[in-house]
């Protein structure tokens, strides 16, 4: 049991088109830390936010941006992972 006031975590993971904030969201992930929500995986069609600016507007908190990592020469036009990676945070009170 939870008691009154404790404040819970609630993570956002949004990836963009490219490493500007205000550049367009191209997947995401949530995860609630209140258990209030169980969001999964393909649960919308759309993104919660069109870009990364708008969810800082919402007062989600950026906590961590990935990594400007260049391609390996002779590998520009290969299919990998989703490079442009931000983990944002709202604190709230279950």
């Amino acid at each position: 049991m939870t008691a009154p006031n404790t404040v819970r975590q609630q993570v956002l993971v949004l990836y963009l088109s490219t490493s500007a904030l205000d550049s367009p969201v191209v997947g995401w992930a949530r995860y609630d830390g209140t258990g209030a929500t169980s969001p999964t995986t393909g649960d919308s069609d759309e993104p919660p936010y069109p870009t990364g600016v708008a969810a800082l507007e919402d007062g989600w908190r950026l906590f961590q941006a990935a990594q400007l990592i260049p391609p390996y020469p002779g590998a520009e036009h290969e299919t990998s992972f989703l490079k442009h990676e931000f983990f944002f945070e709202k604190l709230t009170s279950a």
